[in-house]
């Protein structure tokens, strides 16, 4: 919502702006100026990454569209996961556990967290340290330079879409002024005509510069920095995930370690104390009922 109400303002002063100085707004009604620039951008996008960046980066839009972050639920689904889990290492034993992390979707403990379960990567996260736990050989400093070095893989995988879309933004005003040059060697084609004709064709030729460094300043820049704060957050999730598992080797019990993970989420978006305790006694909340 944010991304749709930051472009009406930005297009809306543009314009009105440029009708308040006089300007006629048909001038900038240039499509062939726009397909070339969103052509070679697009052209050059494609050129530039991997087929699965370029699709990643079509679902890092939408998500930043969406706003697609991380809500309390999300953050008290994998608390509440964990919490089971921890207290389940204590008390049950190993064949109990494995068959939780080894078929999570039949899991009665996944089951009361569908935001967790509908995140495949999470999920496996999740059981592929309890795991490691659950054997028993690796002490926890190993576990978490493991952690650390999946964390930073996984990270850069997520910011692929971000790094590729910024450097298309970054190429826009130099494809801009591909477009303009183009429409000044079509002006220069006519050089014989009068000074209006000349006039409108050279006008339409710096329409191109413009929307070069609009798509790029205006568009590539604010998307981009919106993709980035999404994964970010979503991102979260798993260092909540770590921290707390770690705490847990490290000898806490299970409500003490859930506040190793409850402390690294933003201070505006973390649950309370109350709802995490909640979250223990009644996982999943209503659904669960």
């Amino acid at each position: 919502m944010n991304i749709i109400i930051g472009l009406i303002i930005s297009v809306g002063c543009i314009l009105g702006g440029f009708m308040a100085m006089g300007g006629h707004i048909n001038v900038l009604i240039q499509p062939f100026e726009l397909m070339i620039i969103g052509g070679a951008g697009v052209g050059a996008f494609i050129m530039g990454n991997p087929m699965k960046v370029v699709k990643d980066s079509g679902k890092a839009i939408g998500e930043a569209f969406k706003n697609a972050v991380p809500k309390e639920r999300n953050y008290l689904d994998v608390l509440g996961v964990l919490y089971s889990l921890m207290r389940d290492l204590r008390t049950k034993s190993r064949n109990e556990i494995e068959a939780h992390i080894d078929n999570p979707e039949e899991s009665s403990i996944f089951q009361t967290a569908p935001t967790v379960l509908k995140n495949k990567e999470l999920t496996a996260f999740i059981c592929d340290y309890v795991r490691l736990i659950i054997i028993g050989n690796a002490r926890s400093h190993e576990i978490e330079a493991l952690m650390d070095e999946e964390l930073d893989t996984m990270f850069q995988d997520k910011m692929k879409p971000y790094h590729a879309i910024i450097a298309v933004g970054d190429s826009f005003p130099a494809i801009g002024i591909i477009a303009a040059v183009l429409g000044v060697i079509k002006a220069m084609g006519k050089i014989n005509e009068s000074p209006e004709v000349l006039g409108g064709l050279i006008g339409a030729a710096l329409v191109g510069t413009m929307l070069g460094i609009f798509l790029s300043y205006c568009i590539c820049n604010p998307l981009t920095s919106q993709i980035k704060i999404v994964r970010s957050k979503q991102h979260r999730l798993y260092i909540i995930v770590k921290q707390t598992l770690l705490a847990y080797m490290n000898g806490s019990v299970p409500q003490v370690a859930l506040e190793y993970g409850r402390k690294t989420i933003s201070n505006k978006e973390r649950p309370s104390i109350d709802s995490v305790e909640q979250e223990m006694m009644n996982p999943g909340g209503e659904k669960a009922a």
